[in-house]
């Protein structure tokens, strides 16, 4: 079957995905949810190694992917990279995550690609860079996390560094790969010229520490963790009601007098202790216990409500199948459905941004490895006896 776009938007582009694991894969499927011809080249079966994101029959394999075509291509046989530099030849985009000597060895860097595809994109993704005294290194998830601050700042002071609970290093590479690739695409109906990115990483990781960065760069304030509570607006964090926990955001003086009023404490405005925010940080341990205190007093709801009437940012803290209980989550469409001809009906998350006139769908589920290698060699030009001889030797 061709190409089934997701959407119109990115319909026009063909994407070579030469990636595994979880950064690169996620760069090509935010392309291929709005629309673009992601072909995914993978190892032959008889070549792989160990399935990655819980093999080809789990739902984050299957999340990761949807979208997709896929081909098999043994690119340590000759042959195998020649098909490979005529798919790449009919292409716009080309993202790998291969170590960076790996495409130099292969003959498939940007450079010499573009001696005959002067238009083409050319996206690298790594651990930490194509260059630098820790280019080769593996890269990992929580190790970016580790080294570009997150950890630091994530968790309870007592309780030692904390990773978050997502691939947050992964994923940011991934879409801020994406975002580069779009970049250049624009940029490339000005000059006519494609161009390499590349990103890693370690420096997503080390951008997405936002305002952290600039404290340290600007302030010379290196910041520690704060556990559940803000580390700058007080009081903002993870509070506890009569029937579990909630997370309150207090920003502002105003929205502070709000807060005081509906919790029955206006005398905290005048209070010293509490009246502005150099107080409320120097006195936080004690005014979130006096918070807590009043907050016994009422079930989640019940605060959950006023706060909000007030103007005082509040909410659940959802557990997974809460989030999708969740009215304002379903009534934002987020769930897709989609049918896998292996597996049967699927329902996976979409894209979270909405354009109204050139959506993003989920056209088609998760490929197995290889499932479109005939298909595509047809539209090369290949013919069957040509399929049939370079199945034989092992290069699809």
């Amino acid at each position: 079957m061709p190409h089934m776009a997701a959407s119109s938007a990115l319909a026009r582009f063909r994407v070579i995905d030469l990636t595994q694991v979880r950064a690169g894969p996620t760069a090509c499927r935010q392309l291929a949810d709005w629309g673009a011809d992601v072909i995914q080249v993978q190892m032959p079966e008889h070549m792989r190694g160990d399935d990655t994101l819980g093999g080809q029959d789990g739902s984050d394999y299957q999340y990761t992917h949807r979208n997709k075509r896929s081909i098999t291509l043994n690119l340590k046989e000759p042959e195998g990279i020649a098909v490979l530099k005529r798919l790449i030849a009919g292409a716009d985009v080309v993202v790998e995550n291969f170590r960076p000597d790996v495409k130099f060895r292969l003959g498939i860097d940007y450079e010499t690609l573009s001696q005959d595809h002067p238009g083409l994109v050319y996206a690298s993704i790594s651990g930490f860079g194509q260059t630098g005294p820790l280019a080769q290194r593996p890269g990992f998830d929580q190790i970016a996390q580790g080294m570009g601050g997150l950890m630091s700042v994530t968790g309870m002071a007592e309780q030692g560094p904390m990773r978050v609970g997502i691939p947050i290093a992964d994923l940011c590479a991934g879409i801020f790969a994406a975002q580069g690739i779009l970049v250049a695409l624009l940029e490339r109906e000005a000059s006519g010229k494609g161009q390499w990115l590349h990103t890693s990483l370690l420096e997503s990781m080390v951008y997405m520490m936002d305002f952290q960065t600039s404290r340290w760069l600007i302030d010379g304030d290196v910041a520690t963790q704060a556990g559940n509570f803000h580390p700058t607006s007080i009081p903002t964090g993870v509070y506890k009601a009569r029937d579990g926990y909630m997370n309150i955001a207090v920003f502002g003086s105003k929205i502070w007098e709000r807060f005081c009023d509906i919790l029955g404490a206006p005398e905290w405005v005048s209070d010293e202790r509490y009246h502005d925010k150099q107080g409320r940080s120097v006195n936080r341990d004690t005014l979130n216990a006096e918070i807590n205190r009043r907050l016994a007093a009422q079930d989640r709801s019940y605060w959950i409500e006023r706060l909000n009437a007030g103007g005082v940012a509040c909410g659940l803290i959802n557990n997974m199948a809460e989030v999708f209980a969740e009215p304002q989550v379903q009534h934002l469409g987020m769930v897709h459905n989609v049918v896998s001809k292996h597996q049967g009906p699927q329902r996976l998350v979409g894209q979270p941004v909405q354009l109204e006139r050139t959506p993003s769908t989920i056209a088609r589920a998760a490929p197995r490895r290889g499932e479109h290698s005939e298909e595509i060699l047809t539209e090369l030009g290949l013919s069957k006896e040509d399929m049939a001889r370079m199945k034989s030797t092992g290069v699809f």
